[in-house]
């Protein structure tokens, strides 16, 4: 009999996050590493994307991708 191994919420989250990350750079038509760079600089990882995982990963690419980006500019105008 297969086992079904349980992945932890912190695993399914980092990967959702990378999701996000590759997504809005092939969007942009840039490096994930600066994507990842520029969210990093402005904490949107962090205060964002993690602490609204539960609402986020409900939407679809498009619109997940669209409210990051305007995450990421309105909190990068705010530097």
């Amino acid at each position: 009999m297969e086992q079904i191994r349980k992945i932890p919420k912190e695993q399914i989250i980092m990967a959702f996050v990378a999701t996000c990350i590759e997504a809005t750079a092939r969007l942009t038509n840039t490096s994930y590493i600066e994507v990842y760079n520029r969210m990093r600089n402005v904490g949107l990882i962090e205060n964002y994307i993690v602490p609204n995982y539960e609402t986020l990963h409900t939407e679809s690419r498009e619109v997940l991708v669209s409210r990051i980006l305007e995450c990421l500019n309105n909190w990068e105008s705010k530097l």
